[in-house]
């Protein structure tokens, strides 16, 4: 706990710092951190190695391992992910909104950084990297807080990004890694008064103990129930097709789809297809009754749990609707507000979903897949935020900042 508490410290003082540097000053600091990466890729790949084999030896999945492992490709692509949050627009100063009242006073909203921003993550030693370069960019301090999968990895890439940020001459207390990965060590990050915001990125268990234990402000990301819902007039092979996409192109992300809704007068003629398609890479459907009438003994009795699980996983549930309000309520009932879509030919029902439905995206004929922040044109992000309040959906630089008024005067008074 003392140890967090020193590093809130000097993430507070450095702060001060960082929230009125330049923005070549800070693009040259992430500049000299790809750079870094690119200069030390043996000493990183030298502890991964050491990550593998403790991960191997605790009887890591290949998936988790998959997550955990680096190569001289990825680091590469770390790398290029710094330089790239380097060429975004800096959001720090802009003019959000502003005007002059009837008095003379002049009121401008101008964006801020939040300050001191903490990240609890598991074990995906790419997000160091990932979530130091975009809170720099945005004039932000963080404390960054690994899973034990990947510490020596963390530990690596962490010593080369705050000797970089260094020799720019900004503090190296912009970036801050907390080295102990026991329980006791991220309670204290949750409650850590020098903190303005803390982001858990993970599995749905990490962002519940989160935002159960913390005494600062939350931001929830990640968790993605996403359901794809196959209207009547939809077409079949867009509907093969972006289902095929969006639960098998990468099922352990968190905008892969885990249900699918048919509209009882497509089921004949979509499910065969779709179901055709997703046996190419082995899909364990779990259907209700009706999906096993039209498809057979091989789909497995669905159950409420199916429905409320994100399966991470080759796994897909499934439900024939009697109407797309029936649809909507589903969704309703088992979404975690990240990203739905809707098949259909029918104009008015597109609106219909899209007004109804409540989550941070919504889809009419294409895949849940592009729910990213490079994707929709942001840049990176640190994460996807799944509730409503200051930021939702992907999360870029913008989503990194908070607001204050600057209100000029000549001698005014009320």
């Amino acid at each position: 706990m003392a140890n967090v508490i020193e590093l809130g410290k000097r993430a507070k003082a450095a702060s001060r710092i960082l929230s009125t540097a330049s923005t070549q000053l800070k693009n040259d600091a992430l500049l000299a951190m790809a750079d870094a990466l690119i200069d030390n890729c043996g000493k990183i790949l030298d502890a991964n190695k050491k990550d593998i084999e403790n991960g191997e030896s605790a009887g890591l999945t290949a998936a988790l391992l998959d997550r955990l492992r680096l190569t001289e490709d990825r680091i590469s692509g770390m790398a290029d992910g710094i330089r790239e949050t380097a060429a975004l627009a800096d959001p720090v100063g802009e003019v959000i909104d502003g005007g002059i009242r009837p008095n003379g006073i002049s009121i401008r909203k101008i964006r801020v950084p939040m300050g001191v921003i903490g990240i609890i993550f598991e074990a995906r030693p790419n997000v160091t990297s990932d979530a130091a370069a975009l809170c720099l960019k945005s004039g932000n301090c963080c404390i960054l807080r690994g899973g034990k999968e990947a510490i020596n990895s963390n530990i690596a890439i962490m010593e080369l990004l705050r000797a970089a940020v260094a020799s720019v001459g900004l503090p190296a207390d912009c970036v801050q890694l907390i080295e102990d990965t026991s329980r006791e060590s991220s309670t204290a990050l949750m409650r850590l008064r020098d903190l303005d915001v803390l982001i858990p990125r993970g599995g749905a268990g990490l962002i519940r103990a989160v935002v159960e234990n913390a005494t600062v402000p939350v931001i929830e990301t990640g968790v993605g129930n996403c359901h794809v819902f196959i209207d009547a007039t939809a077409d079949t092979k867009m509907a093969a097709d972006i289902v095929f996409n969006a639960k098998t192109s990468r099922p352990s992300v968190c905008n892969a789809m885990e249900t699918l809704l048919v509209h009882k007068d497509a089921a004949e003629r979509v499910l065969p297809e779709i179901y055709k398609k997703l046996k190419e890479k082995n899909v364990e459907l779990r259907g209700d009754e009706e999906t096993i009438r039209i498809l057979g003994s091989d789909v497995i009795p669905v159950t409420d749990e199916d429905y409320a699980t994100e399966f991470l996983d080759y796994i897909l549930a499934c439900r024939v609707v009697d109407s797309i309000e029936d649809a909507i309520d589903h969704i309703s009932k088992y979404s975690t507000g990240h990203s739905e879509c809707i098949i259909t030919s029918d104009f008015v029902n597109a609106r219909k979903f899209t007004s109804s439905v409540d989550s941070a995206a919504v889809y009419v004929n294409a895949s849940t897949r592009f729910t990213d922040g490079g994707v929709f044109g942001l840049g990176a992000e640190i994460g996807i935020s799944t509730q409503k309040l200051h930021a939702r959906g992907p999360m870029g630089l913008r989503e990194l900042t908070s607001m204050k008024f600057i209100i000029e005067g000549d001698g005014q008074i009320r």
